[in-house]
């Protein structure tokens, strides 16, 4: 007889306990497949001491090949789910397609980024699920507050050190708690030339902070807020964003380049497409996490809607300490429906909760007890020590030089603004150059907030030109370096310079070989253009139909200089120019399941980021059939 094949899809709290305790469990006699897009399980109670320099991003991150063992890793994101067939269809992370077969199935794929109605929040604001979100973030503030240190404009100078945060729950409150300890702390070493300091601004429609959590726990939240001087204002929120500022529900305007957005989450569109029973986006479950009319079907986690059986008529919340739980007990019963042990049903005592303030400074009330100032903080980072499923001591590491040690304040610009679009479905995943994006499962959201598919304008100036995930502004605040700086882009004169504007394919850089085409005129130059243009194609894809692959390739995000477009990843330099620096045209944004094209040759790199102090041009080609330096 053939072992049970179990695939669990998505490795964060529910995920990971759930595989876990099934490899303990089946002792060898079945095969358990993880189904994940990164290769880490995300400690996120965590992320906001990365944003603040305090942990570096390895230490929130557990290696799930290294402490799942007899569990089959395989990266990806499962973008449909047949039912009837028994199989999940997947996408890897370079593009290529592949299916898992399961006689068991655990739903755990968490939630994303909530995005409301508001106008330009989709184009200017950055959400905080994921690394790749952390570490923009601290790279950003960094910049914002160095950029403002140096100017000698009062009105600028404002504008730069202001950040406002949506959303005082949980996560919103850390972030802003970290951040005023963070921007002060850059300032004392490094005074502003206008006397000014930073301002952070957290906002909430809610009648207090923390609204979800003991009362006790809000208002040592606001205490401890008020006191770094953070300005918090209940019963207000953001109305409309710009690139120089937002406009408050009460009218008023501030001027900031910083919006982040952690007004809360959404399940992950996945379950959705099943055509099942929901409850607000989640799927419905029975109190043993199982599909009712479907017995080889678990859900637990953010995607699962838990009948509380503490209050009936409701259901579990949101919350990573839910999620962790249910993996146990979920792994517990699909093992029981293999004929071993006894099903559980979920059932969960409130062990209080804990939020970490920076410093010494916390709110939490174990086991009812409310708690604040340093012994708070001691049993927050306890707490957190005991829950992490690895890298304890490395995290104890951290804090103790952080206690004595000043914080290295420096930006990488590893994470681009285009990197980490609000409306991104897959937060924990940044894009990168030469890799297919997932766009389908986020039109819903986007296309409420009146931006399907679109990154647009960010808070940090960066602009995709219309285009989903496209090339920031340049010279814009917080954006790329400017064109006479160190490290910047060339001007539009000098060799590799900037590609001209109002043109719809770009228009090449004066002066350069080529020459300049009329202004305004049509794309006539594909065949030939500068090394110095760089192409710029829309997304293409839709989502799927229910019960189909709800994801596509889309050509968002920049491409490698070097990548053509035959498949995702591979480079295409030996093949280039032709006659003349030509290059055969590709159609924009082929979806995944479309063949190769006949001629699969270099293609323009689409979205191409310009030369910066943070990501390498790559190679140049020349339109006049001379090799330049450097070029192989």
């Amino acid at each position: 007889m053939s072992r049970p094949r179990i695939v669990i899809v998505g490795a964060g709290f529910a995920g990971y306990r759930t595989a876990r305790t099934l490899s303990r469990l089946t002792r060898h006699q079945a095969d358990i497949t993880l189904l994940n897009p990164t290769d880490y399980f995300l400690y996120l109670p965590l992320l906001p001491q990365v944003a603040a320099g305090i942990l570096e991003p390895r230490r929130v991150s557990v290696s799930l090949s290294g402490t799942l063992p007899h569990v089959r890793l395989v990266l990806g994101e499962a973008d449909g789910i047949d039912l009837d067939g028994r199989t999940v269809h997947y996408t890897g992370p370079e593009g290529g397609e592949g299916t898992l077969a399961y006689d068991r199935l655990v739903l755990a794929a968490g939630s994303v980024n909530k995005l409301l109605p508001i106008p330009g929040v989709a184009e200017h604001a950055h959400g905080f699920r994921g690394l790749p979100e952390a570490l923009y973030l601290r790279d950003h503030v960094t910049r914002q507050v160095e950029l403002a240190a140096a100017a000698d404009d009062r009105a600028e100078c404002a504008a730069r050190c202001t950040f406002v945060v949506v959303g005082a729950g949980y996560t919103g409150t850390e972030v802003a708690a970290h951040g005023a300890m963070y921007t002060d702390a850059q300032v004392r070493r490094h005074p502003m030339r206008t006397g000014m300091r930073p301002r952070w601004m957290l906002l909430d429609v809610a009648p207090r902070v923390m609204p979800e959590m003991d009362e006790r726990l809000s208002r040592t939240a606001e205490r401890v807020l008020r006191q770094r001087g953070v300005d918090v204002r209940m019963g207000t929120s953001v109305k409309e964003a710009t690139h120089d500022g937002v406009v408050l529900t009460d009218g008023s305007t501030v001027d900031t380049r910083t919006l982040v957005w952690c007004v809360g989450v959404r399940p992950d569109p996945l379950v959705e497409s099943l055509g099942l029973p929901m409850e607000r986006g989640r799927l419905l479950v029975d109190p043993h996490l199982q599909v009712p009319g479907r017995p080889e079907l678990f859900a637990c986690g953010d995607v699962a809607a838990v009948p509380d059986l503490n209050q009936p008529g409701q259901y579990t919340p949101m919350t990573a300490q839910h999620a962790w739980r249910h993996g146990k007990v979920c792994a517990h019963n699909v093992v029981a429906s293999l004929g071993r042990g006894q099903r559980r049903a979920y059932r969960h005592r409130d062990m209080g909760f804990v939020v970490d303030l920076g410093g010494a400074k916390a709110a939490a009330n174990p086991l009812g007890l409310p708690m604040s100032g340093p012994a708070a903080g001691a049993v927050t980072r306890g707490y957190h020590l005991a829950a992490m499923p690895g890298n304890r001591v490395r995290v104890a590491a951290d804090w103790l030089l952080d206690a004595v040690l000043p914080r290295q304040a420096v930006q990488l610009g590893l994470v681009r603004s285009w990197s980490v679009p609000l409306e991104s479905s897959s937060p924990e995943v940044a894009r990168v150059p030469g890799r297919p994006e997932q766009s389908g499962k986020d039109a819903g959201t986007a296309g409420t907030a009146g931006t399907a598919g679109t990154a647009g304008k960010h808070a940090d100036g960066d602009e995709g030109k219309k285009q989903p995930g496209g090339e920031p502004a340049k010279g814009q605040p917080g954006g790329e370096p400017g064109k006479n700086q160190p490290g910047g882009e060339p001007g539009k004169n000098q060799p590799g310079g900037e590609p001209g504007k109002n043109q719809p394919g770009g228009e090449p850089a004066k002066n350069q070989p080529g020459g300049e085409p009329a202004e305004r005129g049509p794309d006539a130059s594909a065949g030939s253009r500068s090394h110095g243009e760089r192409a710029k194609r829309s997304q293409s894809g839709s989502p799927r139909a229910s019960g189909k692959p709800r994801r596509a390739v889309e050509a968002a995000g920049p491409r490698s200089a070097r990548g053509g477009s035959g498949k995702p990843g591979k480079s295409s330099r030996a093949s280039g120019t032709g006659s003349a620096g030509k290059r055969p045209t590709a159609p924009s944004g082929p979806s995944r399941s479309a063949g190769q094209p006949a001629d699969p040759g270099p293609e323009p790199p689409a979205h191409q980021p310009p030369p910066g102090p943070d990501i390498a041009p790559g190679p140049v080609r020349r339109t006049d059939g001379r090799a330049v330096e450097g070029d192989s």
